[in-house]
């Protein structure tokens, strides 16, 4: 996967922003980051999901997917090793990190409809 790709699939997702936080791409729904991209380096994204989401992506890709340091990575911040991704699996994580950040009257307008079937459940904050 490349950095394309993932900002790709970042925008591909409904009311998508890219801007910028800290000298570094971010993508946000209704003003919420839910990835980042080019961080701590341009080998690395970042989605945000809840920790045991994080549990299970980290569980079956650890070569990918990996917590990041600190607090961050203890409440579900998780990067992506760009090199070694499989595009359908970050998909699924992106997908997530999303559903964490989007207000629920997005869900209510169906923006999920189309959504990636196979992506993990979440929940609501």
């Amino acid at each position: 996967m490349t950095a394309a790709d993932f900002r790709r699939l970042a925008l591909s997702l409904p009311e998508t922003e890219e801007h910028a936080h800290m000298n570094h791409p971010d993508f946000r729904v209704a003003g919420k980051i839910f990835a980042t991209l080019g961080y701590p380096n341009a080998s690395r994204g970042m989605v945000k999901l809840f920790p045991d989401q994080q549990a299970e992506f980290v569980a079956a890709d650890p070569k990918s997917f990996v917590p990041v340091n600190g607090a961050w990575g203890r409440q579900g911040c998780t990067h992506v090793l760009l090199k070694t991704a499989d595009k359908e699996r970050v998909r699924e994580a992106m997908r997530a990190a999303w559903e964490r950040a989007a207000p629920k009257a997005l869900f209510a307008k169906g923006a999920t409809a189309d959504a990636n079937k196979s992506a993990p459940k979440t929940r609501r904050a």
